[in-house]
């Protein structure tokens, strides 16, 4: 990540915590306001991929509910075969601009819609 855009990353990972700070220090909210914000769209999220429903974020990407088949699997230590129950799982898909940025092939920009 370029430390410029995020001068106050502590670590190369992005935190909620992080997230939180950095609507404290660009947007003026209070602290409390930031870590409600962020837990908030996060929870809308997860609500939102719980229920079945897919969640598009323009310029970014789209999670997505996806259904996996029941299908024969194999122990790798012992051979032996087990079944694999049929499962959701989440997928994600960055949008062209997204994949565009991390490339290098758009310049990142300070508004990113």
């Amino acid at each position: 990540m370029d430390r410029a855009i995020l001068p106050t990353l502590e670590t190369p990972t992005l935190t909620k915590a992080e997230l939180a700070e950095l609507l404290f220090e660009r947007l003026g909210l209070n602290k409390r306001e930031s870590k409600d914000m962020v837990e908030a769209f996060f929870e809308l999220l997860h609500t939102q991929l719980v229920d079945g429903n897919d969640a598009k974020l323009s310029g970014f990407g789209n999670f997505q509910i996806r259904r996996k088949a029941p299908r024969p699997g194999r122990n790798p230590r012992t051979g032996e075969a087990i079944p694999i129950k049929a499962r959701n799982v989440v997928t994600f898909h960055a949008s062209h601009k997204l994949k565009g940025v991390v490339q290098g092939d758009i310049p990142a920009g300070e508004n990113f819609e």
